[in-house]
Parts: structure tokens; sequence; C-alpha cells
């Protein structure tokens, strides 16, 4: 069962959406993300397409994030370029995202059906990493 969040941060998608216009470029640079960190702060960032598997747009965001001292991820959105719209996130992305950040916010949808859901709801019975991981304290 899906829990969807009446909320759907439009400004999210905004930022997402202008940095696919102005920053993606040809076929290396092909999607947007943007991410609301918990203090309000928006990161975004591209994906960088490469035939051996480059990282998507989600995954070069958790790095940015990282580089500017956000650790806090409330919600993020992907946007392709060309006025693509939203796209969720793939499999890799999803785990990931987890991990990272397991009560995470994921805009979906398409259109007027863009909708918020919780990154659990988009990746069920899943295997979560840091569950795995042997608290140092």
């Amino acid at each position: 069962m899906t829990t969807q969040i009446q909320d759907v941060d439009h400004e999210l998608i905004q930022a997402a959406a202008d940095v696919a216009r102005t920053r993606c470029r040809g076929d290396n640079h092909t999607m947007a993300a943007a991410a609301r960190a918990g203090d309000g702060r928006i990161v975004t960032a591209v994906n960088a397409y490469h035939f051996t598997g480059g990282p998507c747009a989600e995954l070069v965001l958790i790095g940015a994030a990282a580089a500017q001292g956000v650790y806090d991820l409330d919600t993020i959105v992907a946007v392709g370029d060309r006025d693509r719209g939203v796209v969720p996130p793939c499999g890799r992305c999803r785990q990931a995202l987890l991990d990272y950040f397991p009560d995470l916010k994921v805009i979906v949808g398409e259109g007027d059906r863009v909708r918020t859901v919780l990154v659990t709801d988009l990746l069920p019975a899943s295997y979560v990493w840091a569950d795995h991981q042997i608290d140092a304290g």
C-alpha cells in the first residue's frame, strides 16, 4: 500500500525543471534532480551519463548535498530534459535513497497526477543496508 502525502513541493519540481532546462545539454546530462534539506535549502544536481553506467542525478545529488554539508534530505524529485517532466527514480537510486534517507519523500507521477510518496513505498520489503551497520558507540 502506497502512502501518498498530500503536499507536493512544486517549488522543488520547478527547481529541478530549471536545472534540466539550463544545464542538461546533449546526451551526457539528461536528468536533473532537486532535493529539499531539513533546513529548507534546495540542492540540485544532474546525471553523468556514461555507457558504463554513470550515476543518475539522484546519486550525484547525494554527493553534492554532502559536499555542501547537507546530510538530512526531506524530499527529492528528478526531472527529465526536453520538458519530459517528473521521472521516478530507478531501482538502484531507490535503494541508495532508502539507505541514506529512510524517511525521504519522493515526488513521482505525471502531469496533474504528481504526488509525493515515501521512499519505503517505492521499494517495499527491501533490504536496508543501514540496518546492518555496527554502531561503534
